[in-house]
């Protein structure tokens, strides 16, 4: 294939995020793009047209955008609560042969519970479509910079690396189903943990055996620490018309996680915020290995801004996703699409797509991260450590997704 053509399954501002990203794909073109709302579609249509990208065809019917010949790859950017919907449209599509599709990219989580991810991954390999899983943290220059260095010189002197930490904070989402567990599946741990793990697990994984590690014990905790609270529960309301007082979603969570690598133990730590006060956005991991370590953290940056009591300015986020003030001193992302992972993260998957192979992060990966984030789920009800099952979590909605958890 000499050239690809995508689709845009949802206009969110993970798309806007994608199509950043995409202006440094080469071999590819955005052609279409598909929100049951046709403002939403041609608004982001006009962002890509913006970007440089061309303007993009946009469609409300998406059997209709999926017949379209000149479309061979799909990016499922729709909310969490759509997706295994659009995934049973896709494969049945794909099934009939009507267009020219060979392979599927799909936005984290990959399911709301392990039986939806299971599902996605049971029809994809029945259509023989290849498929991604949109991890972008796995993806970011720095993390995989990092994991060259102690892989390369580390791992290999002193002995594999055994403890990885991963968190990512902010002050919480950007929509309004975000907020209701009840349509999104949880609150931050499936938001954001799937992250933080798989970026964890892919530091401590040896290059050359992709597959050589494997889950053992998994320990979770949730809690509210702020938006169950006055005032932030008010603010809550008003903003998004959501009432935590009804349904709750937990606003911090940790996941701790063994591995098992040929009978060596090592440790993965994932800890994630919607109640984090700050510049904006914040990235941070560390590993630790015998004689060597590796620090990253999204919000130290060369580029920073000041601005005085004297300027006002409107609510932005111009200089970091989640920016949290207008004044002060603050970080500068000065490419984010790149900084975060999607810039590459959208070369990877339109080149192997492009090629015919499968993505080095594929829906395997996205079932297994969506298998352990149940079971830390589980882990924070029963408030003790579990074993590794993908059968203790088969059937299992979380209390906070069924509206029933109370912090």
């Amino acid at each position: 294939m000499n050239k690809l053509g995508v689709g845009f399954i949802g206009s969110g501002f993970i798309a806007r995020f994608a199509a950043q990203g995409w202006t440094t794909v080469r071999d590819a073109d955005v052609v279409a793009i598909y929100n049951p709302h046709r403002e939403g579609a041609e608004k982001l249509s006009a962002y890509c047209e913006g970007l440089g990208l061309g303007k993009p065809k946009t469609y409300t019917d998406l059997h209709a955008m999926l017949a379209d010949k000149a479309i061979n790859a799909v990016w499922v950017l729709n909310p969490n609560f759509a997706r295994l919907e659009t995934v049973r449209t896709i494969t049945e599509e794909a099934r009939q042969g009507r267009g020219n599709l060979v392979g599927v990219a799909c936005e984290k989580p990959l399911g709301r519970t392990a039986d939806e991810a299971e599902e996605m991954v049971e029809l994809v390999e029945k259509t023989g479509l290849l498929h991604g899983y949109l991890e972008n943290q796995v993806y970011s220059p720095s993390v995989v910079r990092g994991r060259d260095a102690i892989w390369r010189y580390g791992a290999r002197k002193a002995g594999r690396p055994y403890l990885a930490r991963a968190a990512e904070e902010h002050g919480g989402p950007h929509m309004p189903w975000f907020w209701d567990p009840r349509r999104s599946g949880g609150g931050v741990l499936l938001d954001m943990a799937c992250h933080s793990i798989e970026a964890a697990r892919f530091l401590l994984t040896d290059p050359e055996t992709p597959r050589g590690l494997k889950p053992a014990t998994i320990q979770g905790d949730i809690r509210s620490l702020k938006w169950t609270r006055e005032p932030a529960r008010s603010q809550l309301r008003k903003q998004y018309g959501v009432d935590y007082a009804e349904a709750p979603a937990e606003d911090y969570a940790s996941v701790n996680i063994t591995y098992d690598d040929n009978g060596e133990s090592v440790l993965s730590e994932a800890k994630v915020s919607w109640c984090y006060t700050g510049p904006g956005l914040r990235l941070s991991m560390e590993v630790l290995g015998p004689e060597y370590s590796i620090a990253i953290n999204s919000l130290q940056q060369e580029l920073s801004v000041f601005f005085s009591r004297n300027i006002k300015m409107g609510q932005s986020e111009d200089f970091v996703e989640k920016q949290a003030a207008e004044q002060g001193l603050m970080p500068i992302v000065a490419d984010e699409a790149a900084a975060y992972g999607y810039a590459a993260e959208c070369r990877h998957m339109a080149d192997a797509f492009r090629r015919g192979i499968m993505p080095s992060e594929n829906w395997i990966d996205g079932l297994l991260v969506t298998r352990l984030m149940m079971l830390a789920y589980k882990s924070a009800e029963e408030e003790k450590v579990l074993k590794f099952s993908p059968e203790a979590v088969h059937g299992f909605i979380p209390k906070v997704a069924k509206g029933t958890w109370r912090p």
